[in-house]
């Protein structure tokens, strides 16, 4: 004669400390996440004077240029003939863009006469000048 068992266990995942390496996972990653603003390109600014800011960047696009005549837009490294296309399509998404031209003291004039052709072109004709404030 057989005797059956009154009590079955069940296999199981124990899901009591489930919360507690959720919580120390959430922590663990916001502690080593690192957000970034604007990556750009490294450039030393010419001072000025007197500096409006813009107000926002909702509508601003960045374009950094090197004196080593590297130009880069919104943090892509772009060559100086790719500037037309690439600022024209961002005019047409949106009209009211501003462009905010930063450009190493050192750099030539020859770049940033090109630059501003490229911008006539694509019909970007809202531009600012970004420098840093005289001390």
């Amino acid at each position: 004669m057989r005797l059956k068992r009154k009590m079955k266990s069940e296999a199981g995942i124990p899901t009591s400390s489930l919360p507690d390496i959720i919580f120390m996972l959430l922590i663990f990653f916001m502690v080593v996440t690192v957000l970034r603003e604007f990556q750009g390109l490294k450039l030393i600014l010419p001072e000025a004077k007197k500096i409006a800011k813009l107000e926002g960047n909702k509508h601003v696009s960045h374009i950094w240029a090197t004196a080593e005549g590297l130009i880069s837009i919104d943090d892509q490294i772009v060559d100086i003939g790719k500037i037309r296309t690439i600022m024209y399509d961002k005019v047409v998404i949106d009209p009211q863009l501003t462009v905010s031209l930063k450009a190493d003291r050192q750099t030539e004039m020859e770049i940033i006469t090109d630059i501003h052709q490229e911008l006539r072109e694509a019909s970007a004709l809202k531009l600012n000048y970004s420098a840093k404030t005289r001390e």
